[in-house]
């Protein structure tokens, strides 16, 4: 018998895992893939009357608006209309003939692949596509007198279709149409338009535009400092309670506006830190950021406190606070010479900002700073030397800012006519009569409140004898009631239910 050759195996087992495979990610759509699928989605909501499909489509307003170009837009209108749709035409009229890229006709070499569908899509679809056109035209300088015609069109057209699934698109296109009227320089001539659109608004209670009216109302009288006519529009109207928190946020920044300038700090304040908190994070939207803190920081300037530091040291805040961090420094030390040259210095930037005339009345805080300065280093000081510490103009100056000092309770001490000098109480500040006086009578009370403690807490003498003979008490009654039944002389229901 032949023997049969063995073959060696391998002594260990091979490894039969393999490694997971890393799932490609996505990538992202086109501009002109992503307003078709926006299409879809508003006609989704249209159908099936959910207007968070709506919502959810306008979310992505803003990321969209900074990537579309005149091919991503045609080719986006192409696809979504028939070709021989007259809305289509329309659309097409307002951008330029334009050559595609090879990214953009490679993208219509597929769309052309496949069947287009011969139904016109829903009014919200075309009301959206002109709200894109119009943010288009309006990234351009020169195309602001064409933008302004848009919008009075795309107006008409919604006013002419009245839907209610339109409102939520309609909320933007008002704010797009703000914003035409503003970079053409024509802002006056839209408020007319805006007070008729905001009372068709209450009246269909349409909370959405409504909003976005009252904002857009507001910001007109603001520019033009009509802040009389603002604060009567506040008046007279109600911010409705289900607007975004966007359009709450832009509402609380105009009110804190409103409120500086008529000297109520406080409302201003309040207001101010709600826009603040409803404002989207910092780094979506660093441009309204940046303003309203600029604001924040007069207005608590104002209230006579001092903001915080480390708000400087923000990574969004810290290159636009510069001025302001100046400005903060010279109240915070009362130097009126310091705070003179930065206000000389960042005059353009503080009247760009629309803070200029806030910033002036902070003149009145530093003098009272440094006075206050003073009048802790010194016993006795003329009014000159007052004059020259803090770059007064005259002695009367002077006198009457120390005074008005004294009364509001800046400082304590009194002026001397005669002499020309102030004379400052002396500060209860350090060890005497008065302070050990003071101290006596806390301690004083801190002891009679240890002693009426552990008085409370102290309990009667021989209490728990009072609860032991109650009880045996009890007892004795319920043994002769126990008696009395098993002898007979008193019934079961003669005892009641107490027994």
């Amino acid at each position: 018998m032949a023997d049969i050759e063995m073959k060696a195996g391998d002594d260990k087992p091979k490894d039969t895992k393999e490694e997971p495979k890393e799932e490609p990610k996505p990538e992202p759509l086109t501009p002109s893939e992503e307003i078709k699928a926006n299409a879809a989605q508003i006609e989704r909501a249209v159908s099936s009357l959910e207007p968070r499909f709506t919502h959810r489509v306008l979310r992505s307003l803003t990321a969209l608006r900074k990537r579309i170009d005149d091919s991503a837009l045609q080719t986006a209108i192409d696809s979504i209309y028939p070709k021989e749709s007259e809305t289509k035409k329309t659309l097409l009229t307002w951008l330029p003939e334009a050559p595609a890229t090879s990214a953009e006709a490679t993208m219509e070499v597929d769309s052309a692949s496949k069947p287009t569908s011969t139904a016109e899509p829903v009014p919200e679809v075309e009301i959206y596509l002109r709200l894109l056109i119009l943010y288009h035209l309006l990234s351009s300088n020169s195309t602001y007198d064409k933008a302004l015609q848009l919008a009075h069109q795309t107006v008409e057209k919604m006013q002419a279709l009245n839907r209610r699934s339109m409102d939520a698109i309609a909320a933007k296109v008002w704010f797009a149409v703000q914003r035409a009227y503003e970079l053409a320089g024509d802002l006056p001539d839209a408020r007319p338009l805006f007070l008729a659109a905001q009372r068709t608004a209450s009246l269909r209670h349409d909370d959405e535009a409504q909003a976005a009216l009252i904002n857009c109302l507001l910001r007109s009288y603001i520019q033009y400092n009509l802040y009389d006519q603002a604060d009567k529009l506040v008046s007279k109207t109600t911010f409705p309670a289900s607007a975004s928190n966007a359009q709450f946020a832009r509402y609380h920044y105009y009110l804190g506006r409103i409120k500086a300038v008529q000297l109520n700090y406080t409302d201003a304040h309040t207001n101010l830190e709600q826009a603040i908190r409803r404002a989207p994070p910092a780094r979506t939207a660093p441009g309204f950021y940046q303003v309203v803190h600029k604001y924040f920081v007069v207005v608590e300037l104002l209230m006579g406190d001092i903001p915080d530091r480390s708000l400087f040291r923000h990574q969004v805040l810290e290159k636009a606070l510069t001025a302001y961090f100046e400005i903060v420094k010279a109240v915070r030390t009362g130097s009126l010479a310091q705070f003179q040259s930065t206000l000389q210095k960042h005059a353009a930037q503080f009247e760009a900002d629309k803070t200029y005339s806030l910033i002036v009345r902070l003149r009145q805080n530093v003098i009272k700073t440094g006075i206050r300065r003073l009048s802790l280093s010194y016993s006795r000081i003329s009014l000159r030397d007052i004059c020259v510490k803090l770059n007064l103009d005259s002695e009367e100056d002077a006198e009457y800012i120390v005074g008005k000092a004294i009364r509001d309770g800046v400082i304590e001490g009194r002026i001397v006519h005669e002499k020309g000098w102030l004379e400052c109480s002396t500060q209860a500040n350090n060890y005497g009569p008065e302070v050990s006086e003071l101290f006596g009578r806390r301690i004083a009370f801190c002891l009679n409140l240890h002693n009426q403690s552990v008085k409370a807490m102290r309990y009667p003498l021989n209490a728990h004898r009072k609860e032991l003979a109650a009880a045996e008490g009890a007892r004795e009654r319920e043994k002769e009631l126990a008696k009395e039944i098993q002898e007979g002389d008193i019934d079961e229901d003669d005892i009641g239910g107490d027994f």
